[in-house]
């Protein structure tokens, strides 16, 4: 669960992790122009980026309060225990439906632990406390071997074994990074708290990285230079809905969530 910024007094916007996923999702969609490729293998890797949070569903289909906001946890004060199994169950979810796309959601889980490869300054969960280090290692030595596993069944076929080549694996990975540190962007801070942001190692093609700078420059609307999507002006939205503080006495988080209208927050990309 993401719960969003807000001015002070005002409420909450509280995203699912799948709402969290379907604008990573809409990013990765509209990404693309002469200058930057479009993601590819187009199937595979729409899925997993639709999915690369997947193992979040059963939590924030029952989520837990915290005690210091009386809102559903935000998500990096959610518990350990809950990121732990998350990090497994999304590289399983998107391994049953095809090993590239395991393999690009097994990376996406190590590297939030391990500075996202060096790609990226924006890194929420890296720090693991002393108590729970045993686990991650344990969580992480297992993508490892996974991995392993995956690229070895991919590189068995002409056609996936190209996928798995370092130049073209990890523009996949850094175009699923920029749009899951994108959307983190958009969803974590309200309107008049998102200030000028440069997102590393963009890239344009498997040889050549960028560094894209995101400027609000009005209400709902966003330069970006250099420009990574398929036109000028593109109008693209994300759900959740509006939470306060809750008293002692709310109904459990899920019974509270369904009852709250969904909503969206629209924003406007230009040149």
């Amino acid at each position: 669960m993401i719960v969003q910024t807000a001015p002070d007094g005002a409420p909450r916007f509280v995203i699912r992790m799948t709402e969290h996923t379907a604008f990573a999702g809409a990013l990765a969609r509209a990404f693309g122009n002469d200058a930057f490729e479009p993601v590819s293998p187009r199937d595979e890797m729409l899925y997993v980026i639709d999915h690369h949070d997947q193992g979040w569903v059963e939590f924030d289909d029952a989520p837990g309060y915290d005690s210091e906001t009386q809102l559903p946890f935000h998500l990096i004060e959610t518990p350990r225990e809950t990121t732990l199994a998350t990090a497994v169950r999304s590289p399983d979810f998107n391994e049953a439906h095809h090993p590239f796309c395991g393999l690009l959601s097994s990376m996406h889980i190590w590297g939030l632990y391990n500075g996202r490869y060096g790609y990226s300054d924006r890194v929420l969960l890296n720090d693991v406390p002393a108590d729970y280090r045993a686990q991650f290692d344990d969580m992480l030595d297992g993508q490892l071997s996974r991995q392993a596993r995956l690229k070895a069944a991919l590189a068995k076929d002409r056609k996936t074994a190209a996928w798995i080549e370092d130049g073209p694996l990890f523009q996949n990975y850094k175009q699923l990074q920029f749009f899951d540190t994108l959307a983190l962007y958009f969803n974590c801070a309200h309107e008049g708290g998102r200030s000028r942001a440069d997102f590393l190692h963009v890239p344009k093609t498997a040889g050549k990285d960028v560094t894209v700078t995101v400027e609000p420059v009005e209400p709902g609307t966003y330069r970006f230079t250099p420009f990574p999507w398929s036109r000028d002006g593109i109008e693209l939205a994300f759900e959740g809905r509006y939470l306060t503080p809750l008293p002692d006495d709310a109904p459990p988080p899920n019974e509270l969530m369904a009852s709250v209208p969904v909503e969206r927050q629209t924003l406007h990309f230009v040149d």
